[in-house]
């Protein structure tokens, strides 16, 4: 029996093309770890400082342990400005610098979303940030319901860490002089502080990735005008939005 040559090439060539698609599959595995740890000792962490009833604004929300945070401001009436110049802070402990770029606020109140508040980032923690005059590192982020700072643009650049969640730095090039303790607080459950030493952003008054603050002050206002949309508990959520360089 003759065999058509052209059929057998045709068939070596499918058995071959069957070998190469059979060998394009494989299972192998890579391992992965992750911590989860409290807000206040995480490699981007939340740290108090300004009181209110009950201790600090910033507090953990349910009990003691690796909770969420939340920030307790307190009951005001109608008519009400309430300023918290260092509402808390947020500190870098992550090896690369970190930019915030925008703060935005949203309502639990799903008709209206009325959160009243006022954020600014800003260096000087005893100062209101609300003018230039008082704090000239101060940025609004979020006035009631708008975003100010553009979301593609950076509002404030934080210096790399060091990975030590005792401690922040308001001069990265030299932490053994511009080193500042962050304490536990026993009441609020979340590491704090008091110290007035201003901090800098990369890209603002001669400071560098490289000798700028590894942290930065959160201000906050309650405006509340006469005519709220309704009484009682107000609440919602504070989103922080984050951008890293890795290069």
């Amino acid at each position: 029996m003759t065999i058509n040559k052209r059929l057998l090439i045709l068939g070596i060539l499918m058995v071959i093309c069957t070998m190469v698609v059979a060998t394009q599959f494989a299972v192998t595995k890579l391992g992965y770890e992750f911590d989860i740890v409290h807000p206040s000792e995480s490699n981007i962490r939340f740290i108090g400082s300004d009181n209110t009833s009950g201790g600090r604004v910033l507090r953990v929300a349910n009990g003691n342990g690796t909770s969420a945070l939340k920030l307790s401001l307190g009951s005001w009436s109608v008519g009400t400005i309430k300023i918290y110049s260092a509402a808390f802070g947020i500190v870098n402990e992550e090896d690369v610098p970190l930019k915030i770029m925008y703060i935005n606020a949203s309502s639990l109140n799903s008709s209206q979303n009325y959160t009243y508040l006022k954020i600014w980032l800003h260096g000087n923690r005893p100062a209101n940030a609300n003018n230039t005059n008082n704090d000239p590192t101060t940025v609004l982020m979020f006035d009631n319901d708008t975003i100010v700072n553009a979301t593609n643009t950076t509002a404030w650049t934080l210096a790399p860490g060091d990975a030590n969640t005792s401690t922040m730095c308001s001069n990265i090039s030299d932490r053994t002089n511009f080193t500042i303790l962050t304490p536990w607080d026993n009441t609020s459950h979340v590491r704090y502080s008091l110290n007035n030493t201003i901090a800098y952003s990369a890209g603002t008054f001669n400071r560098t990735v490289n000798n700028a603050s590894d942290f930065v002050w959160i201000q906050i206002a309650m405006d509340i005008p006469d005519n709220v949309n309704t009484s009682g508990l107000h609440g919602g959520w504070i989103y922080i939005h984050f951008e890293a360089d890795t290069n």
